[in-house]
């Protein structure tokens, strides 16, 4: 991806996993209507364009912040109108993340507050640094969780835990985050984003399609009951059997070799 941006870096550390930095450090990575523009432009192209890249990792700029949520400052010079017509936007990026089929990882390097803790509860799973605290503070600025939140966080947490985190909107650690399901690991400060690039590149190693449809089968199974997953599951997997990867990673097997995976 060879695109240069205001708010964000995206760079290839690696073949086919791409790292999406959120980069307004001197605002706490808080995305405004730029960034959000931006984080469109990125993810929306990738529900159809997905050969390219295996995995993404999102992270934010610096050890203070992953991200803040949306930009106050900026949203204190909105006309109703705007503020409508921005959060539109953040609904459409976010969204774009969520049916992203690629896996999508989050590199928590500090606190992830608001949206910054919808946009990670977005991805697929998340690594934390020990110092990053979550929130959601809306209900205390007068207005509610709107990138999701109600919705991903009771999936994380339960009900009844995601009811306290909002109505409260108490500020939590890194290591409840792990307690509560929110995050899967807790690294030292410095270490979280080599950590999950790690995860990434295991990711990226494994057959791209299989990824894709064990990931679209785990989403919506959890939305059926049991029998339909079931169902739902059998479909996913018949789409693989005349694939070209699962030639190939049975063949590799048999012949004591690293599968060479090719996306189908």
């Amino acid at each position: 991806m060879n695109k240069t941006y205001e708010t964000i870096k995206v760079e290839e550390p690696f073949p086919g996993t791409l790292l999406v930095t959120l980069n307004r450090p001197e605002v706490s990575n808080a995305f405004n209507t730029q960034a959000g523009h931006e984080l469109y432009d990125v993810f929306h192209p990738l529900e159809l364009e997905h050969r390219k890249y295996r995995c993404i990792v999102i992270t934010g700029a610096g050890d203070k912040a992953f991200c803040a949520g949306g930009d106050l400052k900026e949203r204190k010079t909105l006309t109703e109108e705007q503020w409508v017509l921005q959060h539109e936007l953040f609904e459409r990026t976010f969204r774009s993340i969520l049916n992203c089929p690629l896996p999508i990882l989050a590199a928590v390097n500090g606190h992830a507050f608001g949206g910054g803790f919808e946009l990670m509860l977005q991805c697929d799973f998340a690594y934390a640094s020990r110092n990053a605290r979550f929130a959601l503070t809306e209900v205390s600025l007068g207005i509610m969780p709107g990138g999701g939140g109600t919705q991903t966080l009771p999936r994380a947490v339960g009900e009844r835990r995601a009811k306290e985190i909002i109505l409260t909107a108490s500020p939590f650690s890194a290591d409840e985050a792990y307690e509560w399901g929110v995050v899967n690991r807790v690294f030292e400060p410095g270490e979280v984003l080599d950590k999950t690039l790690e995860a990434a590149q295991k990711i990226a190693a494994n057959a791209p399609l299989s990824i894709r449809q064990a990931k679209h089968s785990i989403h919506y199974g959890l939305q059926m009951d049991l029998n339909s997953g079931m169902m739902f599951e059998l479909e996913a997997y018949q789409r693989m059997v005349h694939s070209q990867d699962r030639k190939e990673g049975i063949l590799a097997f048999n012949e004591k070799r690293k599968p060479n995976f090719k996306g189908w």
